[in-house]
């Protein structure tokens, strides 16, 4: 942009390079137009960044780091031959204005008034950073040599503090020089990386077999660990399921889920195949007997303890049940034919 500042400017007739010197004053104006519209007056309008966090006295609201202001630029004073500056500007949010001078002494900037900064400074000792000298301690060691005995000593104390840090450092720094190396050791870890992900992609893939739309997440070591507590039976003929319950099982899973309604021929077909399948009555007597067995056994066994208990009162005749009554019968019935065989 600089060589395109001096063309296509128009000189009037009257423009007298000797008498005039420059366009600017001819038009009796300044270089910088309205950003030294106060140049009478040692101000000079810059673009100023905020160096730290601040609170507007104003309206009370933050004003971040970095943000920037077109600020009144003045020298206030020096120290020792560094020029001293005072900032002025006006808030985004109110119509206060702040005023920020350099502090060359502390290497800082100090707020005069319109604002407060926001404490977030630490010590350099206890972060372990780079201090820098005092000026009243650079004055003492120019004029007094005991004190810079003194100070050169605990360099040298420190010096040797810092010295294994330093030639770890310089190792480390030997070691990492080779640029080639150490990109083909990083592109030789990416794509073991990469391949180990797409290997554990495809195995997820295979245990959601398309019925999950989740995301599986990696096997930790408390996984494991949790994995191994659980304890499985082994598949025997005790516990597999019998030749009837996989029938029973079948049959439900080959069942419709909604019935459907059967015509007259299919509800005759229906009742003839089960009474063709129902079991004659003299098997079904048979599989009963030895249930009758053991309920005559319990009630007999109840009746001889209740005589026993009743020994001081009235004797009074038992009265059996039909119920009972018949399975005597059945016992009877039952013991004559094992007799007869």
């Amino acid at each position: 942009m600089g060589e395109r500042k001096g063309v296509n400017k128009y000189y009037p007739p009257d423009f007298d390079y000797k008498k005039h010197g420059s366009l600017d004053k001819y038009h009796g104006t300044h270089p910088l137009r309205e950003r030294a519209s106060k140049i009478s007056q040692g101000i000079l309008i810059i673009r100023f960044e905020m160096p730290y966090n601040i609170w507007c006295e104003g309206c009370n609201q933050h004003v971040g780091m970095g943000v920037r202001y077109n600020a009144e630029k003045k020298k206030i004073g020096k120290y020792y031959s560094t020029i001293i500056y005072k900032f002025r500007m006006k808030c985004h949010l109110c119509d206060n204005y702040f005023e920020i001078q350099t502090d060359p002494q502390n290497c800082d900037y100090k707020i005069l008034s319109g604002a407060r900064r926001k404490e977030e400074r630490w010590d350099t000792l206890a972060n372990e950073q780079i201090q820098t000298t005092d000026h009243e301690v650079k004055k003492r060691l120019s004029t007094d040599p005991m004190f810079k005995l003194e100070h050169l000593k605990n360099d040298e104390e420190k010096l040797k503090v810092a010295a294994p840090t330093l030639q770890e450092l310089q190792s480390s720094q030997d070691l990492r020089r080779d640029d080639y190396t150490l990109h083909r050791i990083l592109r030789k870890n990416f794509r073991d990386e990469k391949k180990r992900i797409e290997e554990q992609h495809e195995i997820d893939e295979a245990l959601k077999s398309g019925s999950l739309d989740v995301e599986l997440l990696e096997e930790t070591e408390e996984d494991r660990k949790l994995a191994k507590l659980y304890k499985y039976l082994p598949l025997t003929a005790s516990t597999s399921a019998a030749p009837d319950d996989k029938e029973i099982y079948k049959s439900v899973i080959e069942q419709p889920i909604f019935k459907q309604k059967l015509t007259a021929k299919e509800q005759v077909a229906l009742l003839l195949s089960k009474k063709t399948n129902k079991p004659p009555a003299a098997a079904q007597q048979q599989k009963l007997i030895p249930q009758k067995r053991k309920l005559l056994g319990i009630q007999l066994h109840g009746a001889s303890s209740s005589k026993k208990m009743k020994t001081s009162q009235q004797p009074h005749s038992i009265v059996t049940s039909p119920m009972a009554s018949s399975l005597v019968a059945d016992y009877s019935t039952s013991s004559d034919d094992n007799s007869d065989t």
